[in-house]
């Protein structure tokens, strides 16, 4: 009986007609190609019919998927994003196959399907998503972990903590913004550290994501890094403590006007200004006296006069 059905589908084939599952997936793929030419354009004439196409793709559902995932390999920006308002349309039902083709070999298109299950934010695809956070392309690795930290769910906590001390500067970046989303105590010394990073997104992001972590906790951690590391993290350090305002951040920042030398009485001062701009504690005439650098006093009294007038402001 098999080798009778098998036969008919080869005469079928002869004959020119396809079989009935082979027809139906060419003709999706043919709708969705049609529909994705208006969806993805950008002519006038389509402009108001890009997100009714896109509805008409992602009413499609799961089906759909596997095709717009074949579309990844496009070198249109306006293409891929396109696809990825897409598939967050299509949302959790797209994960599945989303997840699978994390395994495909083209490197491009992972860690597009990276980029597209972090916009979708499913949990289902936390442990998949870890487990290509040290894959070789390093553009995988900044998608997976940037995806980890949109998604907030704190099991790709280890992924996020290991890319901390990635060779490459946009993937320790992402590291960072997502050690922040997800709450990571376990990242402060770490954060701390790259306050001093050779790449200046994950130095500014840093400063960031401390913000975001246990405030005592980070607070006196900055504290005892004040007195041993390089001075970058000294002067980032206390602008993140003037940010913080509180009364021990207050406390570390007089000590360095006391006892730092002049950059650092520099940084404290301006993050005195910041934490105190009233001068409550009346630190004000200490670290003015400090500044002997001309253009660092005219800094910090700048700094002065532009909250002065904030304050004033009705």
């Amino acid at each position: 009986m098999k080798n009778v059905i098998a036969c008919l589908l080869v005469l079928g084939i002869i004959a020119g007609v396809a079989p009935a599952p082979v027809q139906a997936q060419t003709d999706l793929e043919a709708k969705i190609d049609s529909l994705f030419v208006i969806a993805s354009s950008g002519e006038v004439r389509f402009r108001d019919q890009n997100e009714p196409a896109m509805d008409s793709i992602a009413a499609l559902g799961r089906p759909a998927v596997p095709i717009l995932i074949d579309k990844f390999t496009t070198k249109s920006a306006r293409e891929r994003w396109t696809i990825i308002w897409i598939l967050e349309r299509i949302g959790s039902e797209a994960v599945p196959d989303l997840v699978e083709a994390l395994e495909r070999p083209n490197g491009l298109v992972v860690q597009r399907v990276a980029w597209a299950l972090g916009a979708i934010k499913d949990t289902a695809a936390v442990l998949p998503l870890a487990g290509v956070s040290d894959h070789p392309r390093w553009q995988v690795r900044n998608q997976a972990v940037l995806a980890l930290g949109k998604i907030g769910d704190t099991r790709g906590g280890d992924a996020v903590l290991a890319a901390l001390s990635d060779s490459i500067g946009q993937v320790r970046t992402a590291a960072v913004v997502s050690a922040g989303k997800l709450g990571l105590t376990m990242a402060v010394q770490p954060l701390i550290r790259l306050l001093a990073d050779d790449f200046y997104g994950a130095r500014q992001m840093a400063m960031v994501s401390l913000m975001k972590l246990d405030t005592p906790m980070v607070v006196e951690a900055l504290g005892e890094a004040m007195a041993d590391d390089p001075p970058l993290i000294g002067q980032l350090a206390c602008r993140v403590l003037g940010k913080l305002g509180t009364p021990r951040a207050i406390e570390i920042l007089h000590e360095q006007v006391v006892t730092g030398d002049q950059e650092r009485v520099t940084a404290a001062a301006l993050a005195l200004v910041e934490a105190d701009p009233l001068d409550n504690c009346g630190f004000r005439i200490l670290y003015l006296s400090k500044l002997d650098d001309r253009l660092a006093r005219l800094k910090v009294e700048s700094a002065i006069a532009e909250t002065t007038d904030e304050q004033r402001q009705p």
